[in-house]
């Protein structure tokens, strides 16, 4: 064992021995370590340092001498001091130092430490052999019984000298803040520390609180049921006019309205439904992670779909809570697990079909079986049960065929993926045609009309407020119907039918206020009509089907026009039967005797085909037409039913794939009416709640330029399209209101010939219209077959667009502006080229077509329309040299006769 360094020998100061070692203290002068001798130097670094290890013998009896300094070599590690020869006697000399790099050995228990002297005359040591007095050695040792130093304090003997050792690492380092260099490790160390407590801490904070916070909500909310959601929405709907009058309330279908009991709904049902909405149900706690996530990742990529399950739906349709609110969602959570611990899958599937809304007013399974397929629940295949399923998602598209088919296709297709139908059961699978839709149901309609209704119901569906949410806040709906407008339509509507022969004819009229684009009369044709076997059956909404327009798009073209700087003063060749883009274009009627030098004003007053289609095919294109119509107010997919086919210049004369619908022409007119500024049409002016709270409000209404950004540019170009159709309502021998100005354009869509047609048909017309408007109301009259007939008055002549639709436009305008104050258009200057200074004289028409094939010359004898329906009129004939006629595809449109058929009476004007 090693002595301590820091132990005093008897009679010396302890202190002595360790200053010794390390030096004097500061200011202090360190005096010989033995009595007569001087102190023993420290080493110095260099190589030249001297000092050598104490003479003598340390333990025999002589006196050890002080080394002076020239004859000992080294004494530090890495030099081997000079041995001397031992005596006989004499116990062995201390060891050399070690290398560098090891530890010095140790000596036996007792002995003083390496680089000691031992004072002079001290205590001999004894002979080897002898043991030395215990007491003495113990007390002149400083050691205990055990042989150990008890001031020992376990660092080595060379502890002073580790500062100059190779294996002894240096002492810590600081930076220039004081703190500790740390060597890599220890950083990484310190990374992961800090690491683990941000994850600990994440932990409590995702899984710990919300744990808690999940059971306490778990036990304050409660679970609804079906029959509380049923007391709460039966609360009727109501509809006002525009006068603020009660036109009509509509209860909900709670009288037919059944709850079925667990154990009723049939599996197949219950499949369909988990395949459209939830698959995992039957495993599930009420939650699922997995769609939760992918719901998550749907919001952040943009994509569709939720992660709700069926309970989650269960609990939001119970409420009538969709707010996009995290507090909504949590409770939504707590309510659906609690559901799951307290019902069994059998009771909640059977909860949730009973409430679900499935479009045209049924809640539940067992209404949507009865509105759909007249059937019981129980009755339904896996082909109506997947149809129903499907539209959960969508009931307010429900009378969408394209989008109930697409669902329905899902629906069977995820009911194989789960093994609840069989693959060949999939592939026979036919698409089941639901019954028209009910129209009778419980409700006290006054003036309001199935129609009607069913608008207003489709544009509350587009913002978001479906039948469902409508009758569970009991909604007041204001609509913009004027009572005295919809009495004029209905009347003026029958009126021009009376006398009629042709079955096939049929009718609709739309009127629209040019200042709010509020609708104030809407007909779309009988209500109740029979069908093949004579039963009474819902009638088709005709005012929003979209049909060719014919001519009556020829006010679009000229908008195009004028919005690129031409004006009513340019001039076409208007001859009849000319060849444009690699097709024959022929007028029809008075139109034929335009001329060459027709100007475009004259031209839409006779409604010349050839200028027109030479407009739009050779200076505007018809792109430009199709945006000056969306412009206007034509809806287009996805917003509208309208389609503006820009492929082919058949838009120019509205042929072809082009067809509106009769409420879009009158919106669009109307845009016109205002002096351009556009109000996209509509139904409802304000919508509130049962407590008269306002959901939206329209009746302020946002007046925008239609045609250009610039108001006052909007307004010259739609004031310049008003003066060129102005004059179209005297040449279709039609009479504005007294005291009111007015301005229009009538449209003809000629009937395609089949090959085994009778050779009249030729002549014959399958669509008309008359659109017009006065500065306060717009409206336009659709009379024609459902589709491609050939339609005929009660004399077997030829239809136009002044033969019916014409003079019913007249007698609505009559009716409806009865005792209103008189209306002027405001007068706006001309855009590019005046008509007023452009002189032309109307050149005879010709003997014979212009055109680089041979005409015909076989005579063609033709009828006088009518200028009224209430007026008889002489029938006058007269025979002209007949043009070929080219018989046209379907899809190719009308180029030929467009604007009045083939055989346009003089008087009547084209179409």
């Amino acid at each position: 064992m090693n002595d301590d360094r820091n132990r005093s020998w008897p009679g010396q100061e302890p202190d002595a021995p360790r200053r010794a070692q390390s030096g004097p203290w500061p200011g202090e002068d360190p005096g010989p370590a033995w009595p007569g001798e001087e102190a023993p130097r420290r080493p110095r670094g260099d190589s030249a340092q001297r000092g050598t290890q104490p003479r003598g013998n340390l333990r025999g009896g002589g006196s050890p001498e002080w080394p002076s300094g020239d004859e000992g070599g080294p004494q530090w590690p890495g030099e081997e001091p000079p041995r001397r020869p031992r005596q006989q006697g004499m116990p062995a000399r201390r060891p050399a130092p070690p290398p560098p790099g090891q530890r010095p050995p140790q000596g036996p228990p007792a002995s003083p430490p390496e680089g000691f002297r031992q004072p002079r005359g001290g205590r001999p040591v004894p002979p080897p052999g002898r043991e030395p007095d215990l007491i003495t050695h113990h007390a002149h040792n400083g050691t205990d019984d055990f042989g150990r130093d008890p001031y020992d304090d376990g660092y080595d003997d060379d502890a002073a000298f580790n500062e100059f050792a190779d294996d002894v690492e240096p002492q810590d380092e600081l930076d220039e803040k004081g703190k500790k260099v740390l060597t890599p490790a220890q950083r990484k160390k310190r990374r992961w520390k800090i690491i683990r407590r941000v994850a600990y801490a994440c932990v409590g904070v995702f899984f710990v609180v919300p744990a808690i916070a999940f059971v306490i909500t778990y036990f304050l909310v409660d679970v609804p049921t079906p029959e509380s959601i049923k007391s709460l929405q039966n609360q009727p709907i109501t509809y006002y006019d525009a006068s603020g009058q009660v036109m009509g309330r509509e209860l909900p279908p709670g009288g037919d309205r059944q709850l079925l009991k667990p154990g009723e709904v049939p599996e197949v049902v219950k499949h369909a439904v988990y395949s459209a909405e939830d698959a995992t149900f039957e495993t599930n706690s009420g939650f699922d992670v997995t769609g939760i996530l992918r719901a998550v990742w749907n919001q952040v990529s943009g994509g569709q779909g939720g992660g709700s399950t069926i309970s989650q739906q269960y609990i939001k349709q119970a409420t009538q809570n969709d707010a996009p609110t995290l507090t909504r969602k949590w409770t939504e959570l707590a309510k659906s697990f609690k559901m799951n611990n307290q019902e069994s899958k059998e009771e909640i599937i059977t909860s949730y079909l009973n409430i679900v809304y499935f479009g045209r007013g049924a809640n539940g399974i067992q209404a949507a079986a009865k509105a759909y397929f007249n059937k019981d629940a129980k009755d339904l295949s896996a082909s109506e049960a997947a149809l129903l399923a499907g539209l959960i998602q969508g009931p307010g598209r429900s009378e969408n065929q394209a989008y109930a088919q697409k669902r329905w296709a899902y629906v069977l297709d995820q009911m194989v993926a789960n093994k609840w139908l069989r693959q060949d059961e999939r592939a026979t699978a036919q698409y089941p045609t639901p019954i028209p839709k009910n129209a009778n149901k419980e409700q006290n309609s006054g003036k309001l009309t199935y129609q009607v209704q069913q608008r207003i119901k489709d544009e509350l569906a587009a913002r978001g407020y479906d039948e469902s949410k409508l009758f569970s806040s009991g909604a007041k709906i204001y609509t913009t119907i004027d009572p005295a407008a919809q009495d004029a339509a209905e009347k003026a509507a029958a009126d021009g039918m009376k006398g009629q022969t042709d079955e096939n004819l049929l009718n609709a009229l739309v009127a629209v206020n040019p200042k709010t684009g509020g609708v104030i009369a809407y007909y779309g044709g009988p209500e109740i009509v029979k069908d093949a076997n004579g039963k009474d059956q819902v009638g088709q909404d005709r005012a929003n089907q979209a049909r060719n327009p014919g001519s009556s798009v020829k006010a679009f073209d000229l908008t195009a026009f004028l919005k690129m700087g031409k004006g009513l003063g340019e001039t076409f060749d208007g001859s009849n039967n000319r060849v444009l883009g690699g097709r024959t274009v022929r007028n029809a009627g008075d139109s034929a005797s335009c001329g060459k030098d027709c100007t475009v004003a004259k031209a839409m007053e006779i409604s010349a085909n050839t200028v027109f289609y030479d407009m739009v095919l050779n200076v505007t294109k018809p792109s430009r037409v199709a945006e000056a119509a969306k412009e206007a107010g034509v809806k287009v997919a996805p917003n509208g039913k309208s389609v503006l086919y820009t492929d082919d210049n058949n838009i120019s004369l509205g042929g072809g794939g082009t067809a509106v619908t009769p409420e879009d022409m009158a919106a669009a007119y109307a845009s016109f009416a205002s002096g351009g500024a556009y109000h996209e049409q509509h139904f409802v002016a304000k919508l509130t709640n049962a407590q008269d709270e306002v959901e939206f409000d329209e009746n302020n209404i946002k007046t925008n330029p239609a045609f250009d950004d610039d108001a006052a540019k909007s307004q010259q170009i739609a004031g310049n399209v008003t003066e060129a159709l102005v004059p179209v309502i005297n040449h279709s021998n039609l009479k504005c209101p007294s005291g009111h100005e007015c301005a229009g354009k009538t449209g003809t869509q000629q009937y395609t010939a089949k090959a085994d047609d009778p050779k009249a048909y030729g002549d014959r017309n399958a669509q008309t219209w008359m659109v017009g408007y006065t500065p306060s109301v717009s409206a336009a009259v659709w009379v024609g077959g459902d589709g491609n007939k050939p339609l005929h008055d009660p004399k077997n002549r030829p239809i136009f667009g002044a033969t019916i639709a014409g003079p019913t436009w007249q007698n609505f305008m009559n009716l409806y502006l009865k005792g209103k104050p008189a209306e002027k258009f405001d007068k706006v200057a001309p855009i590019g080229k005046d008509v007023n200074e452009v002189t032309s004289t109307q050149p005879k028409p010709p003997d014979t077509p212009s055109t680089t094939e041979t005409p015909t010359t076989t005579p063609t004898t033709e009828s006088t329309d009518p200028q009224n329906t209430d007026t008889s009129t002489p029938t006058k004939t007269r025979t002209r040299p007949g043009p070929p006629i080219t018989t046209l595809n379907p899809g190719d449109g009308n180029t030929f006769g467009g604007g009045g058929g083939i055989a346009a009476p003089p008087g009547s004007g084209p179409g």
